[in-house]
């Protein structure tokens, strides 16, 4: 028999590390022994400390030009800044015509003057006494244009900072400042300047901004110190006045809401230790895409042993049915649940399918208790949502408690899926997700089980009614984010809610409180996570998006919730089969890591 380990029975399954010809060659293993490894030595750390202490803003410059090698490497190191989403909007002008150069000196001297005059006395003098003949002295100016004809939205990272392009900008020019301290040049910052007028004396088209006007050439001064220090304009603050930890503080700040529940997100070393611990696999790191990013977050939250779960199936039926705003009869909603009790729904079936196992609650169905299932029922009346409560406070308090403790008893199983019933719950979960989000209902109502565009206006007339109903209630202009905590949440889930809903964001909670993962299904079965967030944020780091749903309001609710789903199949199914679906991918992924081989850097 050969020596090679590979084929001795229960040897060490190890390889290589495959170590790639481009890129990052170092290994998880080695970053994790050595952290700091990626450091410069310390000289040439205590030279940068050096240049960054030294950098000044130059006023006075020497006539002799500036070689073309220097001035490329000056341009260079701001072309290798940092840009949001690497768009380098940055453009740079360098200015070496004289005439150029005196107009903008012009335009300086009028910005200084009129800046001059909204100020007091005393500090209108000090601004002018400022030196500004850099303009006319300095052999050269740099222009750093930044190009912002590309719309936000196209680059990453802008869409929800606009201003992060100029941004980068800035960070360029400090790239280039720094450049020229340490080959002895000047540079001076100068934006005493018209915006509009500048860009005009350069030509610059229509969504081409400048940053000002940088002087470069070799300095007449060598200040030991910033001059507007020198000029008691200001003083460098103490680093202690500037640096804050965690938030601004305010005496009046609110308290974050209460929450009883023992939750927090996986710690930040278990999250590192999940990544290196795929990292090691005998594949390329993320080689499974979304899904690695999945089982990283499982492994940290505990589960890298799980072989199992559970599909958590609740139904519930909703007096806003009889509006017609769904195309099958409310029986149906029995007639499910009763197949779920029996092992035979398209949900339980899934769930089987994928080595689940099931538990059914009947939160609500129409027609006394549903038989052999487990029975979580409102006591009080349930109303129709656009005239009245979809459910008594009181009703919603207990379903939550009643869930949290199911979802506390089924966390043994492993994996938690979710899944719902319910004759006309798009409806409810339509109006819910504009509650929570701030959606219209134009743009949350959706189709749902084959309705019409008939049924489609009636639902939208419905949730319209509902929401005003529900905002007629509330402070005017609160934010949807007011919507958190046990109160706000509950109170929300009684004027708009379901029994089903309220029920799986109990079971939400109490899972993740006993740390067990849970997977989301299409709409209705997404909201439980998002509710359970907003009562406590730390719940998000146990959520998968198990799939992507038909319906448009869905979209939303996962991105309010930050999850990408593993799924996309225009599904229209409920029940939990899209969780099902994929629980079952995530229990093979995390077979597959078991069983794989690892790699070593022996």
């Amino acid at each position: 028999m050969s020596d090679d380990t590979r084929e001795r029975p229960g040897a060490p399954m190890t390889w290589p590390r495959p170590v790639p010809t481009v890129g990052d060659t170092t290994s998880a293993r080695t970053r994790r022994d050595d952290p700091a490894g990626w450091g410069f030595p310390e000289a040439d750390v205590d030279a940068l400390t050096r240049i960054i202490d030294a950098r000044r803003d130059i006023r006075r410059y020497r006539p002799d030009p500036v070689p073309a090698a220097l001035v490329e490497r000056v341009v260079t190191a701001g072309h290798h800044g940092p840009s949001v989403g690497h768009s380098q909007p940055w453009r740079f002008i360098v200015v070496g015509d004289p005439g150029i150069r005196d107009r903008a000196a012009a335009m300086a001297d009028r910005g200084r003057v009129r800046q001059a005059a909204g100020m007091t006395e005393d500090r209108a003098a000090r601004l002018l006494d400022l030196k500004l003949e850099g303009l006319r002295e300095a052999p050269l100016g740099i222009v750093v244009a930044c190009d912002r004809r590309v719309p936000a939205d196209g680059v990453l990272g802008r869409a929800t900072f606009p201003d992060a392009d100029m941004w980068s900008c800035a960070a360029a020019i400090e790239n280039m400042w720094l450049t020229s301290r340490a080959l002895g040049l000047g540079m001076g910052w100068v934006t005493l300047f018209e915006p509009a007028e500048l860009a005009g004396l350069l030509g610059l088209p229509e969504g081409v901004e400048t940053l000002g006007w940088l002087c470069l050439g070799w300095p007449d001064e060598r200040p030991p110190s910033p001059g507007l220090e020198r000029a008691a304009w200001s003083r460098r603050l103490p680093v202690e006045d500037v640096l804050l930890h965690d938030h601004w503080p305010h005496a009046d700040q609110p308290a974050r809401p209460a929450s009883h529940l023992k939750v927090t997100a996986p710690a930040a070393d278990r999250m590192v230790e999940a990544t290196d611990g795929s990292d090691e696999l005998l594949s390329p790191p993320e080689s499974l895409g979304l899904l690695d990013r999945v089982l990283n977050r499982i492994t940290a939250i505990g589960g890298a042993a799980l072989d199992s779960g559970i599909l958590v199936l609740a139904g519930a039926d909703h007096p806003v049915a009889a509006y017609g705003v769904s195309a099958f009869p409310s029986s149906a909603g029995r007639d499910v649940v009763e197949a779920a009790a029996a092992g035979r729904s398209v949900g339980v079936a899934a769930a089987t399918s994928a080595g689940l196992a099931h538990l059914v609650i009947d939160a609500g169905i129409d027609g006394g208790p549903v038989p052999g299932v487990r029975h979580v029922l409102p006591s009080g009346p349930r109303g129709d949502l656009a005239g009245s409560d979809a459910l008594g406070r009181a009703d919603v308090d207990r379903m939550l408690e009643a869930g949290r403790e199911i979802g506390r008893e089924v966390a043994r199983h492993g994996l938690v899926a979710i899944g719902e019933v319910g004759i006309g719950n798009t409806t409810v979960a339509a109006a819910l997700t504009c509650a929570l989000t701030g959606l219209e209902p134009g743009q949350a109502v959706g189709l749902g089980s084959g309705a019409d565009a008939a049924m489609l206006a009636r639902k939208q007339r419905v949730v319209e009614a509902a929401l005003a109903r529900w905002r007629a209630g509330t402070p005017a202009e609160a934010p949807t984010e007011s919507v958190s905590g046990h109160n706000g949440v509950s109170e929300l889930l009684a004027v708009l809610g379901g029994g089903e809903i309220a029920v799986l964001t109990g079971v939400v909670l109490g899972a993740v409180e006993a740390g067990s993962p849970v997977v989301l299904d299409g709409l209705a079965g997404s909201l439980p996570g998002l509710c359970a967030a907003r009562i406590e944020p730390a719940v998000q780091a146990y959520l998968v998006a198990g799939q992507v749903s038909r319906e448009r309001a869905h979209r939303v609710v996962l991105d309010e919730l930050g999850l990408e789903p593993l799924l996309a199949l225009r599904m229209r199914a409920g029940e939990g089969v899209g969780a099902c679906l994929a629980a079952s991918m995530i229990l093979q992924g995390l077979s597959v890591r078991r069983l794989a081989a690892r790699t070593s850097d022996a």
